[in-house]
């Protein structure tokens, strides 16, 4: 069984949060090919606010102006991704770090303006949406070789410009690309929570929307709950919301999207 492991910026926060993230990702890596996508929203809102800029975000994605996106590229494939890759060397994971930059694995169009759920219009700037023909050959052979990718969440345009690209979206993306059996989404939450708080076992996307629309689901949920119906759409046959703290992510709780 194929897996494509999304792990939040909060998972990998510090040392032991990757070991304990490193140690889950060899444990997983025991059911089959791994491939793992990872952000840093915290780590990147923090560098921004030392240099005085509020970071600003609509319907849980970023506003990336050029000052962001150099941020989030020193940040993601900079610290993160190698600090992360380190871990997992350390836990006996033979990993290579990547981001979506490296042979065209995060093709890229710049993200239209976006209809937020109050019906309003946002630009979010340098954003990058993936390009269904994005190629995958690059993460199809490491996972054919036994390596474990780990990709920074950076597009790349046909002309060479760098844009963020949502975590959740790239790694729905990938997900359907390399045909991977299952899309597991790892945070600091145990799924989606319904409007008393309580986490839903399951979700169908009518359920999923109408939450989305009720403002049930908000923030950065809104995005993740779109990349996993896209996933869905795309052919992924299991699509997980879970709590991945533990590093358990295929017994974690959370919610399963069908």
């Amino acid at each position: 069984m194929s897996t494509l492991l999304k792990l939040g910026g909060e998972l990998l926060e510090d040392a032991a949060a990757m070991r304990a993230a490193a140690a889950g990702i060899a444990s997983l890596r025991a059911s089959g090919p791994v491939a793992v996508v990872h952000g840093g929203g915290r780590a990147i809102d923090a560098d921004l606010k030392a240099r005085g800029k509020a970071p600003q975000f609509v319907d849980g994605l970023r506003i990336t102006d050029a000052e962001t996106l150099d941020t989030v590229v020193a940040v993601l494939a900079g610290r993160i991704n190698t600090a992360f890759v380190a871990a997992l060397w350390a836990a006996g994971v033979k990993a290579v770090g990547l981001t979506g930059a490296d042979a065209g694995l995060g093709l890229s169009t710049l993200a239209p303006p976006l209809t937020t759920t109050t019906g309003k219009t946002a630009d979010l700037g340098l954003v990058g949406a993936p390009a269904p023909h994005a190629p995958s050959a690059l993460l199809n052979d490491l996972l054919a070789l036994g390596y474990v990718p780990v990709i920074a969440s950076i597009g790349v345009t046909d002309n060479g410009a760098l844009l963020n690209v949502n975590a959740d979206v790239l790694a729905a993306h990938l997900a359907k690309t390399i045909g991977a059996s299952r899309l597991i989404i790892g945070g600091k939450t145990a799924g989606v929570f319904d409007a008393a708080g309580q986490t839903c076992g399951r979700l169908d996307e009518a359920a999923a929307r109408a939450m989305v629309a009720a403002g049930t689901a908000r923030d950065g949920m809104v995005a993740k709950l779109g990349a996993c119906l896209d996933a869905m759409a795309g052919g992924v046959d299991e699509v997980r919301i879970v709590d991945g703290r533990a590093g358990e992510y295929e017994t974690a709780p959370g919610t399963v999207l069908c």
